[in-house]
Formats: C-alpha cells, sequence, structure tokens
C-alpha cells in the first residue's frame, strides 16, 4: 500500500488551501463475533507516513479492489446506508456512483471534493483515507436491474434472539468511510451525503474508532470494549486460499459483473459491558477461552502469546477440557464450521447511555466474504445456539451488501454492475 503524499492533481490539496502543513490499525481466533462479534479481527499495522506525519498517508483509489478492505484499520469510521429516491431508476443511479467517483477520487488524494465540499477537512491530509461501496438487497428492482441481482445477495436469515431495528439496517447503497482523522471521515460523508440529494436520502449512520496509530509503543493488535484482544486469527492475504474466502470470482452463483468483489455483513451488536465488567476475570477468560492479559489461547504455557495455536483438545490439572465447550473461540473455530471464514474489520462504537442507564456501545461489526451463505449465515447460526459470549451481546442492526469490485483508471463506483 502506497502511503506517500501524492502528486498535486488538481493544483491543490486541503492542506494547501490553508498553506499549512497538516499534523501529524487493526485489521486478524474465531470466526466471528457470537453472531459474529469478532472477537479475533485482523493484526494492527502502522499507517504513518514514511515522513512519520499521520495526515500524508494515502491508500490509492483506483485497484483491483476497492478500497478499504485489504487496507489497515484506521481510527475513525463512518459507516452510513442510502436510500434511492422513487423513480431514480438506472441512470440516476450511474450518475451518483460517477459523481461519488469523481469525489473520491480527490478526497483519498488530500483535495477538495470541489463540487459539495464542505471545507470541513481544508488543513487535513488524506489521513489514510478510504471510501467502500456496497449494494443493498432492494437497490436491484429499485434501479431497474433485478436480473442482475446475484443469487447470494439475500435477506440474511433471522437469528436467536436478534433484536434488529430496521431503521438502523439495510439500505440501497452502503458506504465505509475509513480515516485517521474523524473530521476527514465525517468530511468525505457529508461530501457523498449532499451530492446524493434529490437521488438518495440518508437511512441511517454510526461512527466507530478503533486504536490510533502511534499509540503504542509498537504495533499491537488492539483490543475491544471488553477489553479482549481482538484480531489474532483474521485470513490474511498471502495465505492459502484467501482470495477465494474474501472475493468473488465468476461462476455459476455469481454473476460475472461482481468478480474481485466481495459480499459484506454489518451487524450493530451492543456489548452488554455492565455484565461483561461484573465477571471475574477468570470467568471472562473461560467464555472467550483466552487469557486476557496476552491474547494466548487457554492451557498454552506460560509465556505463550496471541498468535500460539489454539489447541481444542488441551486439558486442564482435573482432566477438564481447558477451552470450555461453550467458548467463544471453540465454538467460532473455522475447523468448528466446515472452514467457513471471514475477513472481519470491525469498530469499537459508544454512543451515550441508554434510558436504563446502560451504555449503548459495542462493535460495529464489518465482515467481507465471497459467499455468506457459506461464510456468516452458518457460523452466525452455531453461534448463536452455542456461544457463551452471545449472553453478552445483542444484535441491533443488520446489513448485507454485494461490494463491486475495485475501480479501474477512468472507470467509476460499480461500472461493472452497467456495463
Amino acid at each position: 500500500m502506497d502511503h506517500a503524499q501524492s502528486p498535486d492533481r488538481s493544483g491543490f490539496t486541503r492542506r494547501a488551501l490553508l498553506g499549512t502543513a497538516g499534523a501529524g490499525l487493526l485489521v486478524g481466533a474465531g470466526a466471528g463475533v457470537a453472531g459474529a462479534v469478532a472477537l479475533d479481527r485482523p493484526g494492527e499495522a502502522s499507517a504513518t507516513a514514511p515522513g512519520g506525519t499521520l495526515g500524508t498517508a494515502r491508500v490509492p483509489f483506483h485497484g483491483e479492489h476497492q478500497a478499504g478492505i485489504l487496507e489497515p484499520q484506521q481510527a475513525r469510521v463512518q459507516l452510513a446506508a442510502f436510500d434511492l429516491a422513487e423513480g431514480v431508476g438506472r441512470d440516476g443511479l450511474r450518475t451518483l456512483l460517477q459523481r461519488w467517483t469523481r469525489a473520491a477520487e480527490r478526497l483519498t488524494a488530500g483535495e477538495s471534493a470541489e463540487e459539495a465540499d464542505t471545507q470541513v477537512a481544508l488543513d487535513a491530509g488524506p489521513c489514510s483515507l478510504t471510501l467502500t461501496v456496497g449494494f443493498g438487497v432492494a437497490l436491484f428492482d429499485k434501479a431497474g436491474l433485478a436480473d442482475r441481482r446475484p443469487q447470494a445477495l439475500e435477506p440474511l436469515p433471522a437469528f436467536p434472539a436478534d433484536a434488529l431495528d430496521p431503521a438502523r439496517g439495510d439500505g440501497d447503497l452502503f458506504v465505509q468511510i475509513g480515516a485517521d482523522d474523524a473530521l476527514v471521515a465525517v468530511h468525505a460523508l457529508r461530501v457523498l451525503q449532499r451530492q446524493a440529494a434529490g437521488t438518495a436520502a440518508l437511512r441511517w449512520q454510526s461512527a466507530g474508532f478503533a486504536r490510533t496509530p502511534g499509540a503504542t509503543a509498537r504495533p499491537m493488535t488492539g483490543r475491544n470494549l471488553m477489553g479482549q484482544i481482538d484480531g489474532t486469527n483474521n485470513p490474511a492475504p498471502g495465505e492459502d486460499g484467501f482470495a477465494a474466502k474474501v472475493f468473488c470470482a465468476a461462476g455459476p452463483e455469481q454473476p460475472a459483473w461482481l468478480a474481485g468483489g466481495s459480499y459484506l455483513v454489518f451487524r450493530r451488536i451492543r456489548m452488554l459491558l455492565d455484565n461483561w465488567e461484573a465477571l471475574p476475570l477468570e470467568r471472562q477468560e473461560r467464555v472467550i477461552g483466552r487469557r486476557k492479559s496476552d491474547g494466548a489461547p487457554l492451557g498454552a504455557p506460560a509465556g505463550a502469546g496471541e498468535r500460539t495455536p489454539v489447541d481444542l483438545a488441551a486439558q486442564g490439572p482435573d482432566g477438564a477440557l481447558a477451552i470450555p465447550a461453550d467458548a467463544h473461540v471453540r465454538v467460532a473455530a473455522p475447523a468448528a464450521n466446515g472452514g467457513a471464514a471471514m475477513l472481519r474489520r470491525g469498530f469499537s462504537y459508544h454512543d451515550g447511555l441508554l434510558p436504563d442507564g446502560s451504555p449503548d456501545a459495542g462493535l460495529l461489526f464489518l465482515a467481507f466474504q465471497a459467499d455468506p451463505r457459506k461464510g456468516f449465515t452458518p457460523v452466525q447460526r452455531k453461534l448463536s445456539r452455542g456461544d457463551g459470549l452471545s449472553r453478552f451481546l445483542r444484535h441491533e442492526a443488520s446489513g448485507l451488501y454485494a461490494v463491486p469490485p475495485g475501480v479501474p483508471a477512468g472507470g467509476y463506483l460499480g461500472q461493472q454492475l452497467f456495463d
């Protein structure tokens, strides 16, 4: 990934507009999070530019896959979904995606969006900004593209104990906006929202966060709001079968336009933190199946770390299983789910207090996969039936989206769908 400052393609950057220099992640045990709480998420990597300034770190917009899938997790995220206005149709959708593409090209380079720019981020550089777009189930009928909807893009089944709020999930157009600066992410969302006026209206929006690059003395896997190291065993590029787990290939069950794309499952998962924090440490560790201090699996010797392979047959001194039968890492393990795996990229959220005084906080779960029918759905079914962690979670919003492949130079988001 190229984090160098981009060439000046327009004659100025957001930083140059004020004549100032900008000041100056988490991405891999288990397969999900009790319904997918990804209690194991990709390992953190620094997104700092060569000069050490976060603001100049840049992620290229164009490529084989959309940015925001394989890149290290940024410190901030804005997630949102839009619904198409009545009568927009195929041409209106294409025009909007072309406008969003032009804006994304400029914003990810640290430049003004020009059209509908709010000037919120005038003095910031790219800050590792990425914009990732997905298509919801209903979009295809609304835009007159029903014959192009993928077979795997169908509403997710209901799972036990789901408490979903339809107003905070689904949607025709999904956007994931990540950046290492909160204003840069908010600015990008506002630009997209203003450009969509009259074509698509904002349906829901959620803000999340991860560890800020440089917050630790060395790059480390981050922790979620339960205090657990989160992201140890996520699939990683370069591993055998990685692409087949994450990206679509044209075939009998996948349309040609989605080749190189992916499916994204979104779940807003509230953590019952008051209940969780009342548990003694030993009980927390048995629910997860890992030591809280270093992330090592239970049963591992002293000095082992989070990367120590999980031994599901390990026994304690009393002869009982070191990792309990309902521990998250056991129930979510790919070996216990027919090899099902997802690339998880979740962010924490904390939105104040609920009426009963408990925290409205948890995980914005994001999982990219080649086919949700073989990834998220079977894993979530198993987790909802037998995962001890599920007692401390509430799934409150959900969405499934087809993520088109990357944008070639001169192309636009989702162009393959229209060609």
